[in-house]
């Protein structure tokens, strides 16, 4: 016990974690300039649940189908419209993701705050065809049509409608997408808003995300969060809401944020490699939070465990 004990001081109500020496005094450098990203002006919310995916999520053949069931051209293009790439969390990787070539059948429930309809289903019979009679579902089982997609609860106004999501417009914004349960930090940016996450993923939007893209991806926050995440006793972590949310993170100045930005759209347009971006925002965070050489190779040690 001498031999290996550590002393810890636990002084607040908040959950405890037993760390070494060296991780209580990275963790002090964390917290001495860092802000929990709930009191950050950002959103995070979990992407979207359709209460019966074989029937709303489509793979690109049973989209291309559908497509080419459309009776004229105006009804091929609303109907190409409705229907959207979307992420699973599995999907997503770190800096990018392998789009598994999935597609959301975005029958939504409309926003009545903003006037906006719910989608109605006879604007679009080559939808309804597929979700009346069913067929061969992207997972590889029979969907048995409208007697499924009719029984289930979490629907909107009419069986064909998805349930009401208050934050559907932020889909089509650029955003941070992450799966919950991963071995490691992989968070991704939806450049052009393109993709809706699905149920397994969540997504962030607001205050200054081109910059915490690289501080969740940081092999510091990586660090942090393996000491005060939420482990699945599987190996893996489940990055979640309420715990994205307490993770500690700097702001940085006026002119560390033009220079992140500079590099980041580097990155964008294919200037910088995912790799080169990943060790200027190592520094970059190293930098920020004043860690030691002894540290940072602590850190970086643990993340080729």
């Amino acid at each position: 016990m001498q031999q290996q004990s550590v002393e810890c001081n636990f002084v607040s109500s908040d959950s405890w974690v037993i760390l070494s020496p060296i991780e209580q005094s990275i963790k002090r450098k964390i917290e001495a300039v860092g802000t929990p990203l709930k009191d950050w002006d950002i959103q995070i919310n979990y992407g979207i649940k359709t209460g019966f995916n074989d029937a709303f999520i489509i793979n690109t053949e049973k989209r291309d189908e559908i497509l080419a069931n459309c009776q004229t051209e105006e009804e091929r293009i609303r109907t190409a419209e409705l229907i959207r790439p979307i992420l699973r969390g599995r999907d997503v990787k770190r800096y990018g993701y392998d789009w598994a070539g999935l597609w959301l059948i975005n029958t939504h429930n409309g926003l009545k705050n903003k006037g906006i309809k719910p989608v109605d289903i006879n604007d679009y019979p080559a939808i309804k065809e597929w979700l009346d009679n069913g067929g061969i579902a992207y997972s590889g089982k029979m969907y048995k049509g409208f007697s499924q997609i009719e029984k289930r609860s979490d629907r909107g106004d009419t069986p064909y409608n998805l349930r009401n999501c208050a934050y559907m417009e932020d889909f089509s914004k650029p955003k941070i997408v992450w799966g919950e349960i991963s071995d490691k930090s992989k968070f991704a940016f939806d450049f052009l808003g393109e993709y809706i996450p699905e149920a397994t993923s969540f997504y962030m939007k607001g205050e200054y995300i081109e910059y915490l893209l690289s501080a969740l991806n940081s092999s510091v926050s990586e660090w942090l969060f393996s000491k005060v995440g939420t482990t699945t006793g599987v190996g893996t972590i489940r990055w979640k809401k309420y715990t994205i949310e307490q993770l500690i993170v700097a702001k940085l100045s006026t002119e560390q944020l033009n220079t992140h930005l500079a590099a980041f759209n580097d990155l964008k347009v294919g200037k910088m490699s995912i790799t080169d971006f990943e060790c200027f925002s190592n520094k970059l965070m190293y930098d920020i939070y004043k860690l030691t050489s002894d540290e940072i190779q602590y850190i970086e040690n643990q993340q080729t465990v």
